[in-house]
């Protein structure tokens, strides 16, 4: 399920806005190898405007975001960047055409290790539906299995945005544990704190601003 390689990343001074609102305000994180990061804090903080800037889809106004210490700065940079980061977002689109679930998981990296995952996170008997037909939970799942197949087919770098946030409690702790034998890289954005008791750090922005929690 694991990626063969590890990326580091290194957010340096960081500021994102919208308008002339700061939403991510100077912001410094570095994640090592295999590490895994939960980042806490309320709604609004700035917390998935990083995962977006991490992944190039918000434009940073300062500072610098390396993976593996290369800055993507032209088109093709971000194309090669977004090859290393595998992203399960909190608000999955489920599109305006019937994507059924098999389709979304042809789509990952590793289809294989996709329809794997599926199975392992209980959803494997969803394949021929459409998106639009599932719970929040098995959504949610679904999305993770694809992520899943993204790390398996090469990326080294797990953004994850609320990954246990529409499960119910026993599907909070399978995919807590799921996420916890990964050895890839991972940013795991989460209000579930013992989601976050398994990661190796945990640090919480608040109005834009990060800190080391523990």
């Amino acid at each position: 399920m694991d990626s063969l390689n590890n990326a580091t990343l290194d957010v340096t001074d960081v500021v994102c806005a919208f308008g002339q609102v700061r939403v991510v305000d100077q912001v410094n994180l570095q994640i090592q190898p295999g590490e895994h990061v939960a980042l806490i804090g309320s709604n609004g903080s700035g917390k998935t405007t990083l995962l977006r800037a991490i992944l190039g889809l918000h434009t940073i106004s300062v500072g610098q975001i390396l993976i593996d210490g290369i800055q993507a700065k032209t088109s093709g940079d971000w194309h090669e960047q977004r090859r290393k980061i595998s992203w399960m977002p909190q608000r999955q689109t489920t599109g305006q055409f019937p994507l059924l679930v098999k389709e979304l998981l042809t789509s990952s990296a590793s289809s294989d290790e996709a329809f794997v995952s599926a199975e392992n996170l209980g959803v494997g008997m969803v394949l021929d539906r459409p998106l639009h037909a599932l719970s929040g939970g098995q959504l949610q799942r679904v999305f993770l299995a694809r992520a899943l197949g993204g790390l398996a087919g090469g990326a080294s770098l797990l953004l994850a945005d609320e990954p246990t946030a529409a499960l119910d409690f026993d599907g909070q702790i399978k995919v807590a544990e799921v996420l916890q034998e990964l050895s890839s890289a991972a940013l795991i954005v989460t209000h579930d704190r013992k989601m976050a008791d398994r990661c190796h750090r945990v640090v919480e922005m608040a109005g834009g601003r990060l800190r080391e929690v523990s």
